[in-house]
């Protein structure tokens, strides 16, 4: 009995070497996975592409990296692959090699998918990990995890503006050392991973057999409306990741390097939010998060597209923290309800995120091409007004949740 109890403590310590480790490892792969759309207005110059066709793009690389990613989950908590995160760093890795040597559109859509498949295996692996190191801090966990992801997606604007604008598409090769460099540091994440695999199976409280959980019908009414909410915030995100620039470009009048910088902005915006959101859904409750988050952002969103320059700038750093902040206390939340499915639930909700991120940016293209930029945020403005659902969802307390 001694012996299960030192277990135990040792499985409720927070490790943060390893969550500093894999937040990094998610920035330098985000960064790498972020280049893609962040080069969109040098692929529309450069094989005269229209916005439909860069929706495809998106949508290409977002469905390999949604529909892979709840398979990669559920499979690895049946059958755990200490090493695969270096796999997967290797899959973005070939993708930025692939996208630096493409001629046309149709090897550039291939790349977008290989790319989709590093992610596929990245992020779920990736977030159980989180998991593991978290001890009793488990929204806190999530959330530095995730904004390792997020400062690399800001920081891949930045890097387009100032090395590959200036050197042209194929200077993009230059980043495969950022990704051998990830592949080396995931491979030690590897490791401690294959030692620690008793920090998932240190739990589970179980009655009669089964796993101790929420009644069913709660967990399918919770998970429906995660879900709707998913759907809501990414929708949203979609027509800053794709259409923000061209947005800037078409309304300001701005360069290609400015409006890079404000993209950049709008992401830093997203870090900081995703960072805060953990901390204080672990203080006040991730249901209290969830709701202001997404539905908090409605006003902000519904005067973005009427704002001048100079407001432009105040309101995305505005919308992207609020905004930003909900999705690790989703993850965490969803994690609670369903004790034991880690890798899955993780799997799910990213797989979400880039499916819905994917689906909706070819139909923001589409409407794009029909209308203009402006009205696509005229219109995605209304999205988190969706946000009223979260009222529906139940509380989640600590001390009833199995101790995953």
């Amino acid at each position: 009995m001694g012996a299960d109890e030192s277990e135990q403590e040792r499985g409720m310590e927070t490790v943060y070497s390893l969550l500093f480790a894999i937040s990094f490892a998610h920035l330098l792969n985000d960064m790498l996975q972020v280049l893609l759309p962040s080069i969109y207005p040098l692929l529309r110059d450069s094989y005269g592409l229209t916005f439909s066709q860069l929706g495809i793009i998106t949508f290409t690389y977002q469905l390999t990296a949604s529909v892979f990613q709840p398979v990669v989950g559920h499979v690895t908590d049946r059958h755990p692959f200490p090493y695969s995160l270096a796999v997967g760093m290797c899959f973005t890795l070939s993708g930025i090699m692939g996208l630096a040597l493409s001629k046309s559109y149709v090897p550039i859509l291939c790349s977008a998918g290989i790319m989709g498949c590093g992610s596929a295996i990245f992020h779920p692996e990736a977030s159980r990990i989180a998991h593991m190191a978290a001890g009793q801090r488990k929204g806190f966990a999530q959330s530095f995890f995730q904004v390792g992801g997020n400062a690399g997606m800001s920081l891949s604007p930045l890097a387009v503006a100032l090395f590959v604008v200036p050197h042209g598409q194929q200077s993009l090769a230059f980043f495969s050392a950022v990704g051998f460099g990830g592949a080396l540091l995931l491979w030690r994440v590897g490791q401690w991973q294959k030692r620690n695999f008793h920090r998932l199976h240190r739990k589970v409280v179980r009655q009669g057999g089964q796993v101790a959980a929420y009644p069913r019908q709660i967990v399918i009414r919770a998970m429906s409306i995660l879900v709707l909410l998913i759907f809501t915030k990414y929708i949203y995100l979609a027509s800053f990741t794709s259409y923000f620039t061209f947005y800037l470009i078409d309304r300001f009048h701005l360069s290609v390097r400015h409006a890079q910088y404000m993209l950049f902005l709008q992401l830093f915006a997203v870090a900081l939010g995703t960072i805060i959101g953990g901390p204080v859904g672990d203080r006040i409750g991730r249901k209290r998060v969830i709701w202001f988050s997404i539905l908090g952002a409605a006003p902000f969103a519904l005067l973005l597209p009427h704002a001048g320059l100079w407001m432009t700038g105040v309101l995305v750093l505005i919308i992207g923290v609020i905004i930003a902040s909900a999705f690790s206390a989703i993850v965490v939340y969803a994690q609670e309800l369903m004790p034991g499915k880690v890798g899955m639930v993780a799997g799910l909700f990213f797989g979400l995120a880039f499916g819905t991120a994917g689906i909706s940016a070819a139909v923001l293209g589409k409407l794009a091409d029909h209308t203009s930029v402006r009205h696509v945020f005229e219109v995605c403005a209304y999205l988190p007004l969706l946000g009223l659902l979260a009222v529906f969802l139940p509380d989640v307390r600590a001390g009833k949740e199995s101790k995953v």
